[in-house]
């Protein structure tokens, strides 16, 4: 498994997951909502998968500062028949935010997103590999 380094530790991906993955943002109704998200790797690319049922495309937001990838936006609530009573209600509603912190080796200018199915897909380019290159010295 690819390792990183943060402030001269080691540290594996997943350990990197766990940490920057699992942030949770209160909405304003107090709750806690944040969408559930799959990452995996090829040798070429990052996939990051966002589950976002009910979402419009138009009302998700995806924005990269630094490496810091941060997907947000707002589920809203269906107008409410007054003759309705609901027995159960788990759908979360409200603003969300989902920050990732991406890797070093991420090609910022190739980044792909598609909302299909309820799900949001982001195809994230990794950088070639570089060569260290030996210098002789005259």
């Amino acid at each position: 498994m690819q390792e990183f380094e943060r402030a001269g530790v080691p540290r594996t991906f997943s350990s990197i997951l766990d940490e920057f993955f699992n942030d949770v943002v209160t909405s304003d109704s107090g709750r806690l909502y944040a969408p559930s998200i799959d990452i995996s790797e090829t040798d070429s690319h990052y996939h990051v998968q966002a589950a976002l049922p009910g979402m419009k495309k138009d009302d998700i937001n995806i924005d990269l500062q630094d490496r810091r990838l941060t997907i947000s936006g707002e589920r809203k609530e269906e107008t409410e028949n007054k003759d309705t009573k609901h027995h159960v209600r788990e759908t979360r509603y409200g603003q969300f935010e989902r920050s990732i912190m991406l890797p070093n080796n991420i090609n910022q200018d190739k980044i792909d997103a598609r909302f299909e199915d309820g799900i949001l897909k982001l195809d994230i380019e990794k950088k070639e590999k570089q060569v260290n290159k030996q210098i002789k010295v005259k």
